[in-house]
């Protein structure tokens, strides 16, 4: 859908403005009017991961709270009034709210990809843009038929006789993750020597490849990183899982530790990343008219393509965790024997890791798109004012505070998201015990719950919720920027408007990564610290570390399904408004 999108946008634009035989427009030119449907994209997933994230934990932490810990029932018991929330909530929080999240990731990095290769062609004055523009359109083109061979080649190696699995399902996913990474690269070096080629640096197409395979091995790295930390096969989890034999607070302190200590190894991959991109794209050997080099950004903007290339698959590996989850409720609810809840307690156990490790990979690509982003903003000022920008001077006191707004942004829409979920979590909570008070007859299977009151009330609730962390998103940076633009007339400082909307991108960028990185991370240990000491270790079920697990479980819900995820759409959101919203500020 996304490129079908922006190609169809394309290429209606090239046809009715006539771009062959116009002097008004140049080829060039052209990607800067799509930014609308960017932001569009990022608008709508904004309120999706948003919305969602508010009704699939709401319901999540109510039917938790009584469910487990008061009234001492199963995960997914039909005897739970919220559980049919809670299930649905997979769906609108996991499933439509990610391919939101991926919609808009590769419609912004496609467009300002576009943005980035029309100026540097034009600055280089080449003959034959188009190469350059329509290069992240191919790419994903070929992401659609890569990841979808990598899906076709799963194949699980379960005995039909038996009831319990072979081979670890991740093991499988991860197979196939593989199998659809080294497609991707043959695909990718194809495609840049095909439209990366031009005589006037004839090794520039190889330098862009290993841009891509720079992006592409950034990509494989996040997964691996958010494997190991929220896997309960490895030590950080088991060490969550540890501390909750010792209480609920132990639990909270080391998944608060765990989630801020996972945020290093990312920001470190990153960095290596963007510079090596950088340098890469740099020294392809394309010069301006002045002889300066000029491939860098577009560099970081290959090796976000190369991140971004298998984005299909990764999306499958997402899905498979809400699907787990809700097959798992399905069995609960329908009373089957132990043997098949085993089974879908693993696939959930599995689901949590692919979720987990999509967050991350989600906020490597929010980063890097958000500097490509950035970059085609400071492009995009310098077009329309004549003047060149290409450097922001935070020692510049209005500078400085247009950055500091940006991070306390962060801070602000993360404590609304999370105060959202929990109160509407309180008022599921309320129901669900009034239903229990009301109702004795629903504890012995004599009556049934009203499912539909808590489905009625995460619904209102999450649109009611959405409003203000929302609005906040969208006016911040709008106001900031005319504020500061009518101060810079009143100084005498030209484009200061402009710059201190730059500064709060930065700002906001940095801050938002990190804390993103850290919600997700803290959020997903805790649900699988819970689901290792379920699997029988430190007690099992029902034991004094289980219940400190579900506490940890319970705090880290919107941290981990509302607040990081909403997060990393943000800092892109920012961005794409900037981007439509420039003119403004000049």
């Amino acid at each position: 859908m996304t490129v079908l999108g922006v190609a169809i946008l394309y290429s209606s634009f090239y046809v009715y403005l006539r771009v062959e035989d116009s002097n008004t427009m140049h080829v060039t030119e052209l990607p800067l009017l799509l930014v609308g449907y960017g932001f569009g994209a990022s608008f709508v997933a904004l309120f999706a991961q948003l919305g969602g994230g508010i009704y699939t934990k709401a319901a999540d932490v109510g039917a938790d709270l009584v469910g487990k810990v008061e009234q001492g029932i199963p995960e997914d018991d039909p005897r739970n009034p919220a559980v049919i929330a809670d299930l649905v909530g997979d769906n609108v929080g996991d499933c439509a709210a990610r391919g939101a999240d991926l919609f808009e990731s590769i419609a912004a990095e496609i467009i300002s990809a576009m943005i980035l290769g029309g100026s540097m062609a034009k600055r280089c004055r080449l003959e034959d843009a188009s190469g350059f523009i329509l290069f992240p359109l191919v790419v994903h083109s070929f992401d659609l038929v890569v990841s979808a061979i990598g899906i076709l080649s799963i194949r699980g190696t379960r005995d039909p006789g038996s009831k319990s699995l072979v081979e670890d399902p991740m093991a499988i996913l991860q197979r196939g993750y593989s199998v659809t990474l080294i497609l991707a690269v043959l695909a990718f070096c194809g495609s840049t020597r095909w439209l990366l080629y031009t005589e006037q640096a004839p090794a520039a197409w190889l330098h862009f490849a290993l841009c891509g395979l720079v992006g592409i091995i950034t990509a494989y790295i996040f997964v691996w990183i958010s494997q190991y930390y929220t896997d309960y096969k490895y030590e950080p989890v088991r060490s969550v899982a540890l501390a909750s034999s010792t209480g609920h607070g132990t639990n909270v302190i080391a998944g608060v530790g765990l989630g801020l200590e996972s945020t290093a190894m990312p920001t470190l991959v990153i960095s290596v990343a963007v510079i090596s991109a950088y340098w890469l794209g740099k020294t392809s050997g394309l010069v301006d008219t002045d002889g300066s080099p000029t491939g860098g950004l577009f560099g970081t903007a290959v090796a976000t393509m190369g991140m971004l290339s298998t984005a299909a698959y990764v999306l499958t590996m997402d899905m498979f965790g809400p699907i787990a989850d809700n097959a798992g409720g399905i069995a609960e609810m329908s009373q089957q024997p132990d043997s098949v809840r085993e089974i879908t307690d693993l696939l959930d156990a599995v689901g949590n890791t692919t979720k987990a490790t999509t967050k991350g990979f989600a906020i490597g690509s929010a980063a890097l798109a958000s500097f490509l982003l950035f970059s085609a903003y400071m492009d995009e000022v310098s077009h329309f004012a004549q003047i060149k920008f290409n450097e922001v001077d935070i020692a510049i006191p209005e500078v400085f505070i247009g950055g500091l707004l940006g991070s306390m942004l962060i801070y602000l829409f993360s404590a609304w998201a999370c105060m959202a979920v929990g109160r509407t979590a309180q008022e599921v909570v309320n129901e669900v015990r009034r239903q229990f008070m009301e109702r004795p007859g629903i504890m012995t299977y004599q009556d049934k719950p009203d499912y539909g009151r808590c489905v009625s009330i995460v619904a209102s609730s999450a649109l009611r919720e959405m409003i203000k962390p929302g609005a906040l998103a969208v006016v911040s940076p709008i106001l900031i920027g005319i504020v500061f633009k009518i101060v810079g007339q009143y100084t005498e400082q030209p484009l200061l408007g402009a710059k201190v909307v730059a500064a709060m991108l930065m700002f906001a960028t940095v801050s938002g990564i990190l804390m993103a990185l850290f919600l997700n991370t803290a959020g997903g240990a805790w649900d699988n610290a819970k689901k290792f000491i379920e699997s029988g270790a430190l007690g099992g079920k029902g034991s004094d570390a289980h219940k400190a697990a579900v506490t940890g479980d319970t705090v880290g819900d919107p941290f981990k399904d509302t607040a990081g995820p909403s997060l990393h759409v943000l800092i892109k959101m920012l961005a794409t408004i900037t981007l439509v919203m420039a003119p403004l500020f000049l």
